[in-house]
This record gives C-alpha cells, sequence and structure tokens, in this order.
C-alpha cells in the first residue's frame, strides 16, 4: 500500500466557494472535539431568526460529510496525483466531522469563508441586541410592577374574560352569517358577470352589425350623390345639346383666304397654293354628305341624281344611265382631260339648286346669296358667273365658284336649323 499525500479543499456553505482550512485544524484530540459538539447556541423560543435570514445572501444548505460521498464535489473536492487506497485520510476525517459537529449544533452551517463568517458575525450582533432590548422592557415592566400597590381583581378579570369570550362567540356566529351572505354575494356576482359577459357579446354583436348598416347607409348615400351628380351633368348635357346646332357643329363652314373651307378642308387650288388633292377630295366627300343630310331632314329626294357620301371618295350616282360620278381626282395630265370629275360636279350643283328651289318655297321670302344654272354660279353683285367645271376654266375661278357653293350650303344649313328646331340634333 502506497503512502500517497491527499490534497483537500472544503468550499464555504454560503458562497460554495473553495477555502484552505488552517493547518492547526489538523491537531484537535478527543477532549476539544467532544468540546466543541456542545451547543453554540441556545434556542430562544422568542428570537425569530428566521426573520434575519434574509440578511444572509444565496442561503445555501449544507453539505454533510459521508463515506459515500467521497467521489462527489459537494463541499469538498479531492486533488491528487497518484491513485489512493484509502478511503480518506485522517486529518480529513477529523475535520469534517469537525465541521459536520459544529452545523448540528448550530443554526450555521460550516465552514464559512471570511467574509461569510463577518456577515454571520454581524447577524448575530443584531440577535443579541434585540435579545437585550426585549430583556430591558420585561425588566423594568417588572420594576414597575413591584412599585405599583395596585391588586389586579381576579373576579373582575374573569368577569372581562368570560364577557370577551361571549362577544368572540357572538363574533363568531356573525362572521359565519357573513360568511354565508359573502358566498351568496359571490355566487350573485358571478350570476351577474355571467350577464354582463352575455351582453357585451349583444353589445358587440349590436355595434358590428350597426357599423355595417351605418357602412351600408354611407356607400347608399355616396352612391345616391354620385346618381344625382350623375343626372344634373346629363341634364345639363341635355340641355346644352338641345340649344345645339347639329349641322353646324358638324359640319364647319368657313373662309381662309381666297378658299371656302368645309371642317377645315380646303375646297379649291390656286397656282399659289397648290392644295394637295386629298384634302379636295376630303372636302368634297363632306359637302356631299352635309347636302344628303339636309336632303333627308326636309325628306327631299333629288331627281336624276342620287348623293353617295363616301368620305375621300364620294361620288354621284346618275338614276338615268346608272353611271357614276366620281367626286375625287388625282390631279395629273390625264386628269384634265378626264370629264367624269367635271359631270360630278355640275350633277352636285344640279342637286344644290333642287335644294335651293325647295328651301325658298313658300312665303318666307328666303333665298340663297348665289344663283346657280347649268354648272355656273353667279355673283349678284357684280353680276359675273363662275363655272363649277375645271377644264377650260382658271383655278382663281374654279375656286371661287367652289367658295360660292360653300356659302350657300351654310345659308341652307341655317335655314334648315331654324325650320327643325325641335329635331336640331337630329342629323
Amino acid at each position: 500500500m502506497n503512502d500517497t499525500k491527499v490534497s483537500v479543499n472544503f468550499s464555504c456553505q454560503r458562497c460554495l466557494q473553495p477555502i484552505k482550512i488552517d493547518d492547526c485544524f489538523n491537531n484537535i484530540n478527543e477532549h476539544t472535539l467532544a468540546e466543541l459538539s456542545l451547543p453554540i447556541n441556545v434556542n430562544n423560543p422568542d428570537v425569530d431568526i428566521e426573520s434575519y435570514e434574509s440578511e444572509l445572501d444565496h442561503f445555501v444548505p449544507p453539505f454533510r460529510f459521508t463515506t459515500d460521498s467521497v467521489n462527489d464535489n459537494n463541499g469538498f473536492m479531492l486533488l491528487s496525483d497518484a491513485p489512493d487506497n484509502e478511503s480518506i485520510s485522517q486529518n480529513f476525517r477529523v475535520k469534517a466531522e469537525l465541521f459536520d459537529a459544529l452545523s448540528n449544533n448550530s443554526e450555521i452551517d460550516y465552514p464559512l469563508c471570511d467574509e461569510c463568517a463577518d456577515a454571520l458575525l454581524e447577524l448575530m450582533d443584531k440577535q443579541l441586541k434585540m435579545a437585550e432590548d426585549e430583556w430591558n422592557d420585561y425588566n423594568n415592566y417588572l420594576k414597575k410592577l413591584e412599585l405599583t400597590d395596585d391588586v389586579p381583581n381576579i373576579d373582575q378579570l374573569e368577569k372581562e374574560l368570560s364577557d370577551l369570550k361571549n362577544d368572540e362567540g357572538r363574533l363568531l356566529k356573525e362572521l359565519q352569517a357573513l360568511s354565508k351572505e359573502e358566498d351568496a354575494l359571490k355566487n350573485a356576482i358571478k350570476t351577474q358577470e355571467i350577464e354582463k359577459q352575455r351582453l357585451e357579446n349583444d353589445e358587440e354583436k349590436y355595434w358590428r352589425e350597426y357599423t355595417k348598416h351605418r357602412r351600408d347607409l354611407i356607400t347608399t348615400e355616396d352612391e345616391f350623390r354620385s346618381l344625382e351628380c350623375q343626372l344634373s351633368y346629363a341634364q345639363n348635357q341635355l340641355d346644352k345639346l338641345e340649344k345645339t346646332n347639329v349641322f353646324n357643329v358638324t359640319f364647319h363652314i368657313w373662309h381662309q383666304g381666297h378658299f371656302g373651307t368645309i371642317n377645315n378642308f380646303r375646297l379649291g387650288r390656286l397656282p399659289s397654293a397648290p392644295v394637295d388633292w386629298s384634302e379636295i377630295n376630303a372636302a368634297w366627300g363632306q359637302t356631299v354628305l352635309l347636302l344628303s343630310s339636309l336632303a333627308r331632314k326636309m325628306n327631299l329626294t333629288f331627281k336624276n341624281y342620287k348623293l353617295v357620301p363616301y368620305g375621300n371618295h364620294s361620288y354621284i350616282e346618275s338614276l338615268n344611265d346608272g353611271k357614276e360620278l366620281p367626286l375625287y381626282g388625282s390631279g395629273g395630265f390625264r386628269f384634265f382631260w378626264d370629264t367624269k370629275f367635271d359631270s360630278a360636279m355640275v350633277a352636285f350643283l344640279d342637286c344644290l339648286q333642287q335644294f335651293k328651289e325647295e328651301v325658298e318655297k313658300g312665303d318666307s321670302g328666303f333665298c340663297l346669296p348665289y344663283r346657280m344654272e347649268k354648272g355656273k354660279i353667279e355673283d349678284s353683285a357684280t353680276g359675273n358667273s363662275y363655272s363649277i367645271k375645271i377644264q377650260f376654266n382658271s383655278e382663281e375661278q374654279w375656286t371661287k365658284a367652289l367658295k360660292f357653293l360653300l356659302i350657300n350650303l351654310k345659308w341652307g344649313l341655317t335655314w334648315v336649323s331654324s325650320q327643325f328646331t325641335e329635331d336640331r340634333n337630329v342629323v
């Protein structure tokens, strides 16, 4: 069996920090151990030491030494460089038994470090001061009783005690009755709480429904106001449209220098202003559409001809032989020798003449400003006549004839609008 030195470290029972035991504890005889086994602190039933336990922060239950816990780390640990065949050294056993004896015979668990021991001493000083204060109070009261000559009346005190017991019984009965009343009130409160919860649920349901209906009402009112605004806007638009001359809006006839214009399309051509033929064809399409609309408004059917509005490729159909007379051209040398375009313009002037005769019927005295006859338009101011044809004619005279033609159409448009005031918005 090898003799190996074992180093043992104990832990403070309050802060669990390792502590080193003084070497003087290695030599303790049995007499000293027996003296230390005596009670260190005589328990005083009047002193409540538990009220002072808060002074010891993080109070830790004691760790007792047993031979079965040699390998545990509770309270101590063994440090050794080589295995020890003995269970524990004699010095360690003595120290462990000493600390166990001290802990069993006191209210303090040992061992303690210096800091925890100082805190324990402060606690014990407080307990000692409190015990001295109580002793002084009792001693002063005893001296006061010894100096007093009055002897208490035992019978009176017993009678007062009996009365107090009767009062206590009566109060206990009242307390029992009040307890029953309290239970009844608790049951009533519980019932009322259930009813309150039901009413709160009904109230929440009511407010949800109210909010939903309120939102529907606001939405409906918004839609109603929106419809009122739309109706008012539509009524204003209707009044505006009823006062609007649709012919004047749809067919805007004006002039631009030497040219007559319809919807900003120039009708004519000058050497100084060579208008593109696509613009002239579009102007003729608008002109044919206007005369056709005016005739339809008056229920007028042209003799020998039928106007066919077809945009910039409008034409006039001859009812006698079924030929189509185009009111559009493309220019060029061949165009000037093509008589169909001239025939179409003469036919259009003939239709305008029939419209003029229909307008000037009756006693109204209304007449168009320019006379038209056999493909020519006469300027009443100068007495000069201008041919509607482009062949064997100058561009200036042809353009002026077209301008007079548009002026006659504008006058006819104004007359039709004034005669059919109720249906002025219908083309």
